[in-house]
């Protein structure tokens, strides 16, 4: 195992010297609050000569992902950052990332969509974009989004995988919360990181078509693809944890867990807010009480069979969602998990929490409350209401 060098972080900071360890050739990015930290940090990096870079600052996030997927292209690694807005402008350009295969890494510090004007966190950008056919990546604090940005760039380059990854952290919470990190040594990240292997850059010497117009001769055959590709990606993403747990001591399952062994009511959840349901579980599991929390650590592709191990035995689930599905039967996640259990012969009582939009506090009380709702529905042995939006003003 690696020895680390221990650094004061915040979040930011600390995807910004991840994204330097990993000697990118381009960066192309827009600032937006509250994300601007990393790509300020990058172009100091590149300004001072701690890396060799092309730092390209454009016009919009739109022009940034575009950069970033010309360059992509050409065999570069390459990094972009964006938050809220920034991400929703970028729309159009995920899906074409996705399509050419464009090994891409993002970070993604979570930010609520406007109107009205929020600058805080909550989940809203990144489940607008979660069919986009980006592999999509939970940082739960400072610490993770370090070692996940690193390993970002692994599975987003293996050619099993060939498509662009998301690391998401909580805006605010985590981007901007100085934290003590643990930082692997430049030598050990290039042998974990060699130099990217690209499959078919573009070449003058060797001309290829990319993006070509596809009607109903091929289109429907290039989607597969897409789908294939991200479907193997959850068994990439696996063993690229693993391999980063040996080099660090830090390995990542796709779903962590605690008290699952035995645990009557669970929740799952994505970000930070699972530090806080892990701190309170601890407490009532002191207590007596038979809870446990799952987070996950890899939302697309859903790690379905690993969520399904931890699931049996339970009596009462909670999902817990920081985003709202508007009109649908419920929030983002709990859809996922919903659809998992309907295929299986799992039938836990569920219950969906909405929480912390537009960076509204989750309290430990809060949490509590939201244990407690569960046991009462354990008690009663049904749900009266499938839907609790918690910490809002009624």
């Amino acid at each position: 195992m690696a020895e680390a060098k221990v650094l004061g972080l915040s979040g930011n900071e600390a995807v910004a010297y991840a994204v330097k360890q990993a000697d990118v050739d381009v960066i192309a990015a827009y600032p937006i609050t509250p994300q601007t930290i990393i790509v300020e940090r990058l172009s100091e990096y590149v300004n001072n000569g701690e890396l060799q870079a092309a730092f390209i600052p454009v016009e919009s996030e739109h022009s940034a992902l575009s950069t970033c997927v010309g360059a992509a292209l050409t065999g570069a690694r390459v990094f972009t950052a964006t938050a809220s807005q920034g991400l929703a402008l970028m729309h159009e350009i995920l899906h074409i990332a996705s399509s050419l295969r464009t090994p891409i890494v993002m970070a993604v510090v979570n930010r609520a969509l406007s109107a009205p004007i929020n600058i805080h966190c909550d989940h809203s950008d990144i489940m607008n974009a979660r069919d986009a056919g980006w592999v999509i990546l939970f940082a739960e604090n400072a610490q993770e989004a370090y070692d996940l940005t690193i390993q970002a760039f692994k599975v987003a380059e293996s050619h099993d995988v060939l498509l662009p990854v998301t690391v998401n952290l909580d805006g605010f919470i985590i981007s901007h919360s100085l934290e003590v990190v643990k930082v692997l040594s430049d030598e050990d990240v290039k042998r974990f990181l060699p130099r990217r292997d690209p499959v078919y850059p573009i070449d003058f010497e060797r001309p290829t078509t990319y993006g070509p117009l596809a009607l109903q001769d091929y289109f429907f055959e290039v989607k597969r693809q897409q789908a294939d590709a991200i479907g193997r990606a959850k068994e990439v993403v696996r063993k690229v944890g693993e391999e980063y747990g040996k080099v660090s001591g830090r390995p990542y399952p796709l779903v962590k867990e605690y008290g699952m062994e035995d645990a009557e009511v669970a929740v799952v959840a994505l970000g930070s807010s699972v530090g806080t349901l892990r701190a309170v579980a601890r407490r009532l599991r002191k207590e007596g009480k038979k809870v446990g929390v799952l987070g996950l650590t890899l939302f697309r592709p859903l790690p379905r069979d690993e969520l399904m191990k931890y699931l049996e035995g339970v009596k009462v689930l909670i999902v817990m969602d920081r985003a709202v599905s508007y009109g649908s039967t419920g929030g983002p996640l709990y859809l996922e998990v919903a659809g998992l259990l309907f295929r299986s012969d799992l039938r836990p009582l569920t219950l969906n929490v909405v929480y912390g939009l537009g960076g509204r506090d989750l309290r430990p009380s809060d949490v509590e409350a939201i244990f407690n709702e569960g046991f009462k529905c354990l008690e009663r042995g049904r749900v009266e209401k499938e839907l609790l939006w918690v910490g809002v003003r009624e």
